[in-house]
């Protein structure tokens, strides 16, 4: 290890020694929270999860909102991103004011995101702008999205999502870890992503829970292409073309730039032109890419279709891990009043 990486930990056990003695204040809302975060630096499915999970909400009757930072984003102001303003929105300015993956929320999941740095006074302004709404089963709740370390924001159900290489990672900057495995502890809930186990993890009385992640094919045209060139501006964009070949679909050439990249025309140019020199028949991208790359999706399709791939994640006995987060909310909401 680093003296950067170590220096890095001592802050990290710092700060959380601070919250977990009182140094420093958790601020609580009306409404409960539920978060879900990680440990490592993106790529952990964080996005696809908080989808399933809100599905999963809707079908059981409970009205949500999302609070998330919009990582990427190119504005600090706390912004609302409702259904409405994620399908009109000036396709040049979007992502740029609100983020990918906000956007992305709002469209599919059709429930307000609320977008800002710190998520305690964005649910503070969620809570003034529905103040008057009445939810159909009495239980309006926010979806922290990306929450673990935002720990100014107490919440009432702790999920972390963890991938198989978290056991060997180190700590930033030698890594991609934001905290050490031992941080697990404070978690209500560890999701495993296939591949990870539970070996060596920190667990007591957490709940774990499984997954199974999958890309989405049925948005493309039968019979399907056999020539695509992939895109795509993730954080482990490997992950993107081995899912195209596990399903089948062999790419014949790879664009790939940073993590939430903003492209440019220039960068439009180049794929256009990757893809006329390996004779590729349509561009396939991730969903996220999909929206940044909205400024230029007309253009683009002048010469080639461009396809958006769902990544889907569902769990494994979802029915138990609604009964558990829900019954846990309610009986924390139960003390917070008694108290």
């Amino acid at each position: 290890m680093s003296i950067f990486s170590w220096l890095y930990g001592k802050g990290v056990a710092a700060r959380n020694r601070a919250y977990d003695r009182g140094s420093l204040l958790a601020h609580t809302l009306q409404h409960p929270v539920v978060s879900v975060g990680n440990l490592s630096m993106g790529g952990s499915g964080k996005t696809p999860f908080v989808l399933a999970l809100g599905k999963l909400l809707q079908e059981r009757g409970v009205a949500f909102d999302i609070l998330t930072r919009g990582y990427g984003r190119r504005d600090s102001k706390i912004r609302l991103v409702d259904e409405k303003t994620a399908q009109t929105v000036n396709s040049k300015s979007g992502a740029t004011l609100y983020g990918d993956e906000p956007l992305l929320h709002a469209q599919k999941l059709h429930v307000p995101v609320i977008v800002g740095p710190d998520r305690y006074r964005s649910g503070q302004y969620a809570e003034t702008l529905f103040s008057d709404v009445k939810p159909a089963h009495g239980l309006w709740l926010h979806l922290l999205d990306d929450g673990f370390q935002h720990r100014n924001l107490a919440r009432d159900f702790d999920i972390v999502i963890v991938q198989p290489s978290d056991a060997a990672e180190k700590l930033l900057p030698d890594g991609r870890l934001r905290e050490p495995l031992a941080s697990l502890a404070r978690a209500d809930a560890i999701v495993l992503t296939e591949g990870a186990t539970a070996d060596n993890l920190p667990i007591t009385k957490q709940h774990v829970w499984r997954v199974t992640r999958r890309i989405d094919l049925d948005v493309l045209p039968q019979p399907r292409p056999v020539r695509p060139l992939a895109l795509c501006a993730i954080a482990r964009p490997e992950r993107f073309t081995l899912d195209l070949k596990a399903a089948g679909i062999e790419p014949v050439a790879q664009s790939i730039f940073a993590d939430h990249h903003y492209f440019t025309a220039q960068d439009v140019a180049s794929i256009l032109n990757q893809a006329k020199k390996n004779d590729a028949e349509c561009i396939l991208t991730t969903e996220k890419d999909y929206v940044r790359l909205a400024p230029f999706r007309a253009e683009i399709e002048k010469s080639l279709r461009i396809f958006a791939i769902p990544l889907v994640m569902e769990l494994i006995d979802p029915k138990n891990v609604m009964d558990i987060i829900l019954g846990t909310v309610a009986e924390r909401l139960r003390c917070r009043s008694a108290g």
